[in-house]
């Protein structure tokens, strides 16, 4: 089993920053590709960024391609989720999710196990 647990959400204006981690234990962390997702109230669940178990390969939604960089640190077990520049668009609970399956990294089948969401609120 894999439990990932996301932290780092909270209240932020319009323009500033947040960290979000994902602490991961159980599964051998550094062999999975993470993701990140995203729902906002009344929304579908969307892709955010994606990245690579060596951490070399990066991929990001369009609408935050630019202002979020995803990160790893496989000694710790944790992947980030750096948000600048942030936009009330923004505002949703946020998911980690491990990738296990073969798939598109940009739909939800693909990953197996899912951290609780943390909520990001960004007011303008």
């Amino acid at each position: 089993q894999v439990q990932l647990v996301e932290s780092g959400g909270g209240l932020v204006q319009a323009g500033g920053s947040q960290r979000l981690s994902c602490a991961a234990s159980g599964r051998t962390f550094s062999r999975y590709g993470m993701g990140w997702f995203r729902q906002a109230p009344g929304k579908e669940r969307e892709f955010v960024a994606f990245i690579s178990w060596t951490g070399e390969s990066t991929d990001y939604a369009n609408s935050v391609k630019g202002r979020f960089t995803v990160s790893r640190d496989n000694a710790k077990n944790t992947v980030y989720l750096q948000m600048n520049s942030l936009k009330p668009e923004d505002t949703a609970v946020y998911y980690c999710a491990q990738r296990v399956r073969s798939g598109s990294y940009y739909y939800q089948a693909p990953y197996d196990y899912w951290g609780q969401g943390t909520q990001v609120t960004v007011s303008s």
